[in-house]
């Protein structure tokens, strides 16, 4: 069975409260100057972690991921004749 993710930027305060943060998700990347951390939690959890987060005092504001719903299937994706016969090359 998968189990579906997505990323979430959640903005805080103080860099000190990331331990906190940290116990909703998969921490990936922490921002000093920014003050922001990436988190990715399972997309059934999504609404009841955001919630959660939101209520904590020094939390300021959350944006999800829209990565799992971006196609990536491109149609009618040609690759350049020059490029494709340099990589049979091996140039």
């Amino acid at each position: 069975m998968r189990t579906y993710r997505q990323g979430i930027v959640v903005w805080f305060q103080h860099m000190k409260n990331i331990k906190q943060i940290k116990r909703y998700g998969h921490l990936v990347y922490t921002s000093k100057r920014l003050r922001y951390a990436v988190l990715y939690v399972d997309q059934a959890d999504l609404e009841d972690i955001e919630k959660r987060l939101l209520k904590l005092s020094f939390v300021s504001k959350i944006d999800r991921s829209y990565k799992p719903f971006i196609q990536t299937d491109f149609e009618n994706a040609k690759p350049d004749k020059a490029k494709q016969y340099d990589y049979k090359m091996g140039i």
